[in-house]
């Protein structure tokens, strides 16, 4: 009985071993693809200015946020915006544009002109979740808890069972509850 102690130790040892390396070996597959999406893109060249179009600008932006260059993202994803002007893409990209860019300024800690980009992907495409839960998490950021909790009531409504919305309204409660606990203390 106590001979297979040290055998079982080492299995787990051997087992946790082989899951930590899948887990760094995802890893660093998912950056290898970044990098080479961001080469084939053009992201990391700048004389690489041929001819582009929003599709392929939205790819290098979401690439680019994925590596948390916000700065770059942004600027991609204006000009993504314009040509989809241009070329006329339907709501549902520019939707996916403007949200994007809107999260790449709240990132940046620019709330307000990110609630102006997720309200024009909500213009764009009105039934839209994920914009609906930034946009609600920009507000609340700004301090208009009351719009934030109404819009992911809205977005628990197109999906309930959004984890997101739920979460952040479980927060906003308990945030409420106790601010009106304080309030009635210093009454």
């Amino acid at each position: 009985m106590t001979d297979l102690l040290p055998q079982a130790y080492l299995l787990g040892l051997i087992a946790l071993l082989g899951v930590a390396a899948i887990v760094v070996g995802r890893q660093i597959l998912r950056v290898r693809r970044d990098e080479l999406a961001l080469a084939r893109l053009g992201g990391n060249d700048k004389a690489a200015d041929g001819p582009r179009d929003a599709s392929t600008l939205y790819e290098l932006a979401s690439v680019q946020l994925r590596k948390r260059l916000y700065t770059e993202a942004q600027g991609n994803l204006k000009l993504a915006l314009k040509l989809a002007d241009a070329e006329k893409v339907p709501a549902e990209a520019r939707a996916l544009m403007e949200n994007a860019l809107g999260f790449t300024l709240a990132a940046q800690n620019n709330y307000s002109a990110a609630v102006r980009h997720y309200r024009a992907a909500l213009r764009a495409k009105a039934d839209y979740p994920v914009a609906l839960n930034n946009l609600a998490f920009a507000l609340e950021k700004q301090s208009k808890a009351d719009e934030a909790r109404s819009l992911y009531e809205k977005v628990l409504q197109l999906e309930a069972t959004n984890k997101t919305a739920r979460k952040r309204l479980v927060i906003l409660e308990r945030r409420s509850g106790r601010e009106a606990g304080e309030k009635g203390k210093a009454s």
